[in-house]
């Protein structure tokens, strides 16, 4: 049986560009959650950003809820860069 980080978190957003609406909390979680929301993004190639300050805001929101207009800035610059990303092959 392996070791699980309960202090591990994770927040999972989804934005859809042609709704042109705010990104989403589409799933959230600490511990063996947490585990499991980043396993998924690696095996489905979705782009995975550390940043401690913006997930102690986004962990926060409610599954379902759009970011709040303050964070509009910081997660339009996750998005651009996770789209760079993907038009150059993942390599940055």
């Amino acid at each position: 049986m392996s070791e699980h980080d309960p202090t591990r978190s994770a927040v999972a957003l989804r934005y859809d560009q042609e709704k042109g609406t705010a990104p989403k909390v589409v799933a959230k979680g600490r511990g063996l959650i947490a585990e499991q929301i980043l396993a998924l993004a690696q095996e489905h190639d979705i782009h995975i950003h550390e940043s401690p300050e913006l997930l102690e805001v986004l962990i926060r929101l409610e599954l379902g809820e759009e970011i709040p207009e303050a964070l509009y800035r910081a997660i339009a610059e996750v998005i651009a860069f996770a789209y760079g990303l993907k038009q150059s092959g993942g390599q940055g």
